[in-house]
């Protein structure tokens, strides 16, 4: 019996044994033969007559034949010719098309036979070219069709089909009517997509188009002439683009506008819009395309305003007209109807609202203009004029009726004083009660200046000083000045002169009268200060020394504190202000941040949810001396200081001015964060009397705001101020007592009109007082300011535009300057803020504001300003100004436009801005970016950005709507796309190519400014005859020279203004793409104040250029090629400090130029050289070819062509030369080793030729063609798809363009409808998206784009058309920043090489499931490969079972189910060895298994032995083993298997397999099955 050990490892030999016969079956499952054992379920035979393989073979012979008989790569598929065979041909259509257009006629005459023939009438069209542009049957290309009466048309068919001749057969007319039922669907369908060829630019790679233009468009055949006389509305899309919607009559003007639901309104000075009658108002639908007139009884004069009010449905307009109501009116949608505003319209002034919009909250309505608010009826008052105050000539009836402040709390101190008895005592003079004398004086001391200082410890509003001198022997004060406190500021002070009763000012000294009989003076401030003390120097006096009697402050008006310590009594007066409470209110100190001073206030806390009624009360009964016109404030503490900002809501405070005057209730929040002045009242006031005393009584809010805090509210108690207005003294003066007339409350400009008011007023008279708000005293403000009614002449003034912050502060800009009070000396814009003018740094600005827009806390402003007032930014405004309010900051913005501003818009971030300018000036002086009256601006890059769309006008309107924006003004011209000199071009939806204009402008010199464009003559682009205009705005492409024999020059060409792009190629780095131009422009870096030009790198992804680095070109580039990392740049320029002339190499890697043993370029006898074409052929890749006017390189005679070796720069001739100039280059052959050059030129033996062929293989110059089959010089040359049997041609001969195409055999002339003052720059085959039906020697899956300065006989100017062989079609319009025609000077791209030919593309369904079958065969494909594969491994083992022995170790297999790898993994945890374990004895009896496996299987999967050694003793064989080590490492990772390293000491344990041996690492003890190649 063996040892347990030794059972084990024989066990463990037999399982590796069966662990090899698995893997060399590749298979999950064994099966052995026995002598005495056959499996109960065999394997069946294996052959290749199974169904599986019939089937195999017969999909493989099916892909044969598929592959076989499948259709060409240039043949149609199966499906569609299944389609075609059940469909009509084209021709069917077109002979039906035919057919019914004969028949139409013929019935047409027979009518026009019975129709009454007279003579029809004259109609003189202003545009006679019209007609022309029309043809009976088919539209031209370019013209968008209409569909709008497709119906009608449709119905006319049919009616025509019914009632036609009986000569008509009966199939016919079923063609008829098969051929409109079968197309109506089709007609509907939009056919402008159609009407321009569709060009496949995205197979070109990247394409540019450059020239001499300001803006462009696609050629539209309907576009209609602009008149500058007449105003047109525009939309504008998210990219800017512009498309015309609408023109008003002649005379006309667009100038306000918005947007409501799906309609946008627009009004100004008009009768009709695209002939529709309209006056002064129409809407304009988008959905539909129309323009309508609102209503018949409308504004009867010019609109300059309007407001869009989506809560109420109504659009409200102000302007200068008087109905429906004076200068305001309202369109009410729901009625279709004009209504008067409920405050009845404004007049005064010029009667006229030029602005209407809402506060931040959307709870009011601003208006704003030139007008005169009136509040409140003038009435007469009896009252008194203060009984108690003595009179006196040095006060008037106004500052008599001002309370004085109470003193006697206060600080006041008099230094130096005088020792004298009687006279030392600084207290006897604030309130003297007998007259002057001891007791009733103050002396200073002797000999010397006096002081004396009055303190507070708490904010008063002070008016004034009242003074009395003292009259006491050798005492008196003659001069004095008076500076406030805390601002130390020393004062203007305002007073009447006692003896001439004139008004005069003062500041340092004032005059102190030394009359006996003037008891007093009074001085005023220019307007009230609220201060906390006044600092009195006396610095004159007559005798020993100075005096005083009397000394008091005057109060703004009347004055009551919430706190009753500060109410005492005022001098002269009977009582002192007092108040009376409900409920319950403490006191609360603020910290106010200044020394000495404090705040207190009282505050009472409620719980939220507190009705109005059952809440607290408080009531301010301030003593009025006098009746009155008076502004009553309410001081609201700033929550910030007190910090209770969360508990703040409003409150509701009602004020009951006098006997028969009604009360007036206002709602007033008091979250306001800083102390703030909140005008309640303004109006007339009644004198404290013992029967009568003016109350302002303050409640919680009916509908409190906010949500408190703690579940609690708090509102603040503070003061009240009362602002005397006007004191006028009407009758006579019985002691005291007068007969006082106030009248109401009159502001300028603006008003402020909440939507819960529900009252309706007469604004042209006067309205309730009840309405006014405390914005309100912004008007009061400004009338004050520019000193009453009588400053509203001669002179106009208007508030033109408002905008309210979010914290609360109203900006209003416009045209006036204010002359008086608090904001004295401000001009053209101010802030309202806390109840006060507040003047912005350096006083404004010095011209009229026309429109504000905020965004956040940036205000741009925009107006005909250049500077602040003050002149601190160098005249850089420019018509535009920004404003920030939180640094409170003027900036500008570049260096503004070179005219006036008219409107603001905000979209996106960016702003737009519109005017009367041509121009957006440059910081650096001289440069100026062409802008015909529309610029933007953009807000995060601070720099200005294309506008997207071309005008040259105007503009008068910038507004938003609700999927676009709006523009309108007077043009000259205007185009979709504006770009200075350069737009992407690319594939875009309907046919119609996407194009991307440059995102950043180029620039010019200011010093060859163009006129105003408004005044530009209207351009149109119908057909023009030209042929004796000069041609005056295209760049100048080509340089005549005189050539040294008797060739003609190159046709002359005109200056290209700048800014113009005449060339460009696209260079690649660090896997982005960016392209390079040049040209004639200026342009400044973004971020810098750098100034380049002719070049320029441009990223489109950033939108920005950058120039090259080093010296600038002086001059014009006109060709550009990059190769590699070189930029070849030519042209007619000079670079200073060098020997460059018309060549120049940059080296873009190391940015820098590479001149260095560059030789120049010269002229023939003298003239200046000019390159343009630089190219690289393919054959003859180590030289530059460089071709224009030049007569030598460096010491080289090479004239017109030259090639400039790339790593030496020196100078080849091509072949033996040729003669003259040459104006374009191209190439043929696959290898490029063919080149066209077209010019003014000859051979060397001066053989003319305009056409001439270099081959560079045989390095030989030929003519093309005979010398006289081309007419004159070629300006244009291009090979179609590099054969040279295929050649174009252009040019010009005697004043006449010409194109021509060599068929390798000879020229032919092509006819064309182009006139004579065209000419063609450049000829560029292009590939189309689909095909042409031109017959001529263009193939139908390309067109010849001609480019320059094209005039069609039919269509006018023209600056790229496309040719296909039959028919010039107009593409592409450009326009110069005048107006005038542009041109294009070249089409580039970035691909070198494309191919032309179409693919056809299968559906998407069919695409679908060929690649579904595709799959399917490779995945069975897969299949059958594992199953072949595995087919013949089992042959293999079949026959090697055959021939061996069969014992039972041989059929030892691994285990392979999911049970027999658990019960694996258990025995190696029990037994602390292999794994593999004798499973043959599985394929008997479950009994026996279980005797010789004890830990097999069961139900419960749990070992049935108690220990291994009871389990496997006696059993097993003895082990023998040996040692080997690992020659490379193992991960080991099947089950079964042992991981190794290379290098690992192993003991191999059983290694009778060939392939794999079980063995035993040594340092783990694990063992398992490790490939016996990897042991040694």
């Amino acid at each position: 019996m063996l040892s347990a050990p030794s059972a084990v490892r024989s066990c463990a030999r037999r399982t590796a044994s069966r662990a090899l016969v698995a893997r060399r079956n590749a298979s999950t499952s064994s099966h052995h033969h026995d002598e005495h054992h056959h499996d109960a379920d065999p394997h069946s035979y294996e052959g290749f007559a199974t169904p599986f393989w019939r089937n195999v073979v017969l999909a493989g012979l099916g892909v044969a034949a598929f592959y076989k008989w499948a259709p060409a790569p240039g043949e149609d598929v199966y499906l569609t010719r299944w389609i075609a065979m059940y469909t009509r041909p084209e021709q069917y259509w077109l002979d039906i098309n035919a057919k019914h257009t004969a028949l139409s006629q013929e019935v047409s005459d027979q009518s026009l036979l019975f129709r009454d023939a007279k003579q029809p009438a004259v109609h003189r069209l202003r545009y006679p070219q019209r007609f022309e542009q029309h043809s009976p049957f088919l539209a031209p290309v370019g013209l968008t069709v209409s569909t709008r009466d497709l119906e009608s048309h449709v119905a006319s068919l049919i009616q025509i089909s019914f009632v036609l001749d009986d000569r008509l057969s009966f199939i016919r007319q079923s063609f008829i009517h098969e051929m409109i039922s079968f197309s109506l669907p089709f007609l509907l369908i939009p056919l402008a997509a159609a009407a321009l060829p569709n060009v496949d630019f995205d197979r070109m790679g990247s394409v540019a188009l450059v020239g001499a233009f300001a803006g462009l468009d696609l050629f539209q055949n309907n576009s209609v002439a602009f008149d500058a006389a007449s105003s047109t509305l525009f939309s504008r899309d998210a990219d800017g683009a512009l498309t015309r919607i609408a023109s008003t009559n002649t005379g006309g003007r667009i100038l306000a506008g918005c947007a409501l639901s799906d309609s946008f309104y627009f009004a100004g000075l008009f009768t009709s819009i695209n002939g529709v009658p309209a006056v002064n108002v129409a809407s304009y639908t988008p959905s539909s395309n129309s323009v309508a007139a609102l209503g018949s009884n409308g504004p009867n004069g010019e609109v300059e305003s309007v407001f869009c009010d989506p809560r109420d449905r109504k659009v409200w307009v102000g302007g200068s007209f008087s109905s429906p109501a004076s200068a305001v009116a309202v369109w009410d949608l729901e009625s279709d109807t004009w209504q008067q505003p409920p405050f009845g319209g404004l007049t005064g002034a010029q009667a006229k609202v030029v602005s209407i919009t809402t506060n931040s909250s959307d709870d009011s309505l601003f208006f704003a203009g030139s007008f005169v608010t009136r509040f409140g009826s003038s009435r007469v008052l009896n009252g008194t004029n203060n009984p108690n105050i003595p009179p006196s000539s040095g006060a008037t009836p106004f500052s008599s009726s001002l309370v004085p402040v109470p003193l006697s709390a206060s600080q006041v101190q008099g230094s130096p004083s005088s020792s004298a008895s009687g006279f030392s005592d600084i207290s006897n003079i604030l309130c003297p009660s007998e007259p002057e004398g001891p007791g009733n004086s103050w002396f200073a001391a002797d000999g010397s200046e006096a002081v004396i200082t009055v303190r507070t410890f708490s904010f008063m509003s002070v008016s004034g000083i009242r003074l009395g001198n003292t009259f006491q022997s050798d005492h008196g004060t003659t001069s004095f000045s008076v500076t406030t406190i805390p601002d130390n500021g020393i004062q203007s002070l305002q007073f009447v002169d006692p003896i001439t009763g004139e008004n005069r000012t003062c500041s340092n000294p004032c005059p102190l009268s030394t009359d006996s009989s003037v008891l007093y003076q009074d001085f005023l401030f220019p307007d009230s200060l609220a201060i906390t003390g006044v600092q009195i120097r006396l610095s004159g006096f007559t005798g020993a020394s100075a005096g005083l009697h009397m000394l008091q402050l005057l109060s703004s008006g009347a004055f009551a504190s919430s706190v009753d310590d500060n109410n005492a009594i005022s001098c002269f007066a009977p009582n002192p202000s007092n108040t009376t409470r409900t409920g319950s209110w403490a006191a609360k100190v603020a910290n106010t941040e200044i020394a000495g001073t404090v705040q207190t206030v009282l505050v009472s806390s409620v719980p939220v949810g507190t009705s109005s009624s059952s809440g607290p009360t408080f009531t301010w009964v301030p003593y009025v001396s006098a009746a009155g016109n008076y502004d009553i404030y309410l001081l609201v503490p700033g929550c910030n200081n007190f910090q209770d900002c969360a508990e703040r809501t409003s409150v509701k405070v009602v004020v009951f001015p006098g006997e028969d005057l009604p009360p007036n209730v206002m709602t007033i929040p008091q979250q306001n964060t800083e102390d703030a002045s909140v005008l309640i009242y303004s109006g007339p006031i009644l004198p404290s009397t013992p029967d009568f005393v003016t109350t302002i009584t303050m409640s919680l809010a009916d509908d409190p705001t906010g949500s408190g805090q703690g579940g609690r509210f708090e509102i603040v108690a503070d003061r009240v101020q009362l602002n005397l207005r006007s004191a006028n003294i009407d009758g006579t003066s019985a002691g005291n007592s007068t007969s006082t007339t106030v009248g109401g409350q009159r502001g300028f400009g603006f008003l402020e009109w909440p939507r819960s008011l529900t009252i309706s007023a007469d604004g042209t008279s006067s309205l309730p007082n009840s309405s006014i708000t405390a914005s309100d005293a912004l008007g009061f403000e400004v009338l004050n300011g520019i000193g009453g009614l009588a400053g509203l002449t001669p002179a106009p003034r208007a508030i033109s535009a408002v905008a309210h912050h979010s914290s609360g502060t109203i900006f209003f800009g416009g045209n006036f300057t204010l002359t008086a009070g608090s904001a004295s000396g401000a001009s053209n814009i101010l802030a309202f803020r806390n109840g006060a003018l507040s003047v912005l740094p350096d006083g404004g600005l010095n011209g009229a504001v026309t429109s504000l827009v905020l965004s956040g806390d940036l205000l741009f402003v925009g107006g005909s300003f250049r500077d602040t007032r003050g002149g601190t930014t160098g005249g850089r405004l420019g018509g535009l100004a920004l404003y920030d309010v939180a640094k409170n900051t003027w900036s500008p913005l570049g260096a503004g436009v070179n005219g006036d501003v008219t409107d603001l818009g905000l979209h996106s971030g960016r702003l737009q801005v519109v005017g009367s300018f041509t121009q957006i000036e440059s910081l650096q002086s001289g440069l100026g970016i062409n802008a015909g009256g529309l610029a933007t601006w953009d807000i995060n890059s601070s720099r200005w950005v294309n506008s997207g769309g071309f005008t040259a006008g105007r503009m008068t309107l910038v507004a938003n709507g609700t999927s676009a924006q709006f523009v309108a003004g007077n043009v000259g011209a205007s185009r979709k796309y504006g770009a200075s000199g350069m737009i992407m071009l690319q594939n875009g939806e309907d046919g119609v190519p996407r194009v991307s204009p440059i995102a950043t402008d180029l620039g010019q010199s200011t010093q060859g400014s163009v006129a105003p464009a408004a005044a530009a003559t209207a351009v149109s682009n119908r057909r023009r005859f030209h042929a004796t205009t000069p041609w005056s705005h295209v760049s100048r492409l080509f340089t005549r020279q005189t050539p040294s024999s008797s060739l003609l020059p190159l046709p002359p060409t005109p200056e290209s203004p700048a800014p113009a792009v005449l060339a460009g190629s696209f260079w690649e780095k660090d896997k982005k793409e960016r392209t390079v131009v040049g040209g004639n422009f200026t342009f400044v870096q973004s971020g810098t104040s750098t100034v380049s030009q002719a070049l320029a790198i441009y990223d489109p992804e950033s939108g920005s250029l950058t120039g090259l680095s080093g010296t600038q070109l002086s001059g014009t580039v006109r060709a550009i090629l990059i190769d590699g990392d070189k930029l070849y740049v030519g042209g007619q320029f000079t670079m200073a400090d060098s020997n460059v002339n018309a060549l120049a190499v940059y080296d873009l890697a190391s940015n820098q130029w590479d001149i260095n043993g560059l030789q120049p370029l010269q002229g023939a006898s003298g003239s200046t050289p000019v390159v343009r074409s630089i190219t690289k052929s393919s054959s003859n890749s180590g030289n530059i070819i460089v071709a224009g006017s030049f007569a030598q390189a460096g010491s080289l005679r090479c004239p017109g062509v030259c090639a400039l070796d790339i790593n030496s720069k020196q100078w080849n001739n091509l072949g033996s030369g040729v003669q003259g100039e040459v104006s374009s280059i191209a190439y043929a052959g696959d290898s490029q080793d063919i080149l066209f050059a077209g010019g003014s030129l000859a051979l060397t033996d001066n053989t003319p030729g305009n056409v001439l062929q270099y081959a560079f293989n045989t390095s030989t110059w030929t003519i093309v063609g005979s010398a006289s089959a081309l007419p004159g010089p070629v300006t244009a040359i291009e090979v179609n798809d590099r054969n040279a049997s295929s050649v174009f041609a252009a040019g010009q001969a005697d004043g006449a363009p010409f194109l021509s195409h060599w068929d390798g055999q000879n020229w032919s002339a092509l006819d064309s409808t182009l006139t004579g003052s065209t000419t063609i720059a450049q000829l560029s085959m292009v590939p189309l998206q689909d095909t042409h039906s031109g017959q001529g020697v263009i193939q139908p899956d390309r067109m010849l784009m001609v480019s320059g300065s094209l005039v069609d006989r039919t269509y006018g100017n023209v600056s790229s058309a496309l040719y296909d062989g039959q028919t010039i079609i107009p593409y592409i319009v450009a326009s110069s920043p005048t107006g005038s025609s542009g041109s294009v000077s070249s089409l580039f791209r970035s691909l070198a090489t494309f191919s032309f030919e179409q693919r056809k593309f299968l559906a998407v369904g069919v695409v679908i499931l060929i690649s579904i079958a595709i799959a399917a065969g490779v995945v069975f494909l897969i299949a059958l490969i594992g199953i072949l594969w595995t087919l013949f491994s089992r042959k293999d083992d079949k026959l090697k079972y055959e021939g061996e022995e069969e014992e039972d170790d041989s059929t030892h297999h691994r285990p392979s189910s999911l049970l027999e790898h658990i019960n694996a993994a258990t025995r190696t945890t029990i037994l602390g060895t292999s794994p593999y374990q004798d499973y043959s004895t599985e394929k008997e009896d479950e009994k026996a298994r279980s005797e010789q496996d004890p830990f097999g299987a069961d139900a419960s999967n749990f070992a049935r032995a108690e220990t291994p050694s009871d389990a496997m003793g006696g059993i097993l064989q003895e082990e023998t083993s040996r040692p080997a080590h690992a020659r490379y490492s193992f991960d080991g990772t099947g089950e079964g298997e042992l991981p190794i390293s290379a290098g690992a000491e192993l003991e191999v344990l059983d290694d009778r397999d060939p392939a794999w041996w079980y063995a035993r690492d040594v340092k783990t003890g694990r063992e398992g099955v490790v490939p016996a190649a990897y042991l040694y």
